[in-house]
């Protein structure tokens, strides 16, 4: 059976190192599986995921010309499909203010603009410190 990349192999854990993990595979050859590529989850110590001597599935991802091959455990494994997300309408798009005034008059600019900006100005006393001191009166 010739090793190509893209193969899914069953394989045994041969050893352990902080960067990965060896893994034997058939015809008497032998791959790493990085520790980036053993689950789908940040992986700080492999020993947390595999033991030495574990038959693990695992996926051809690569075959450097000196002979090396590099293994996923994750892209091995059958991920579930996502389902379908709801079809639901495109909700139109409101048009921005700029795209909204060009079609307005003046007086009507200045009037939104007055709005807003007495809107701004009332929330922004809300929160004015020196409005929420007490005045003497004379």
């Amino acid at each position: 059976m010739q090793l190509e990349v893209g193969a899914i192999l069953e394989g045994k854990v041969t050893g352990i190192t902080k960067f990965g993990a060896f893994v034997a595979l058939p015809e008497g050859k032998s791959g790493l599986v990085h520790i980036s590529e053993i689950a789908n989850t940040y992986v700080s110590e492999v020993r947390d995921y595999v033991q030495d001597g574990q038959t693990v599935k695992v996926k051809i991802i690569g075959i450097s010309p000196d002979g090396k091959i590099n293994l996923s455990m994750k892209k091995a494994e059958e991920r579930p499909q996502r389902p379908a997300q709801s079809e639901r309408p495109a909700q139109p798009r409101r048009p921005r203010a700029e795209e909204r005034s060009a079609d307005m008059s003046f007086e009507d600019k200045l009037k939104q603009f007055m709005q807003e900006s007495d809107s701004r100005m009332s929330g922004n006393k809300l929160y004015d410190r020196r409005s929420s001191t007490r005045r003497r009166r004379d």
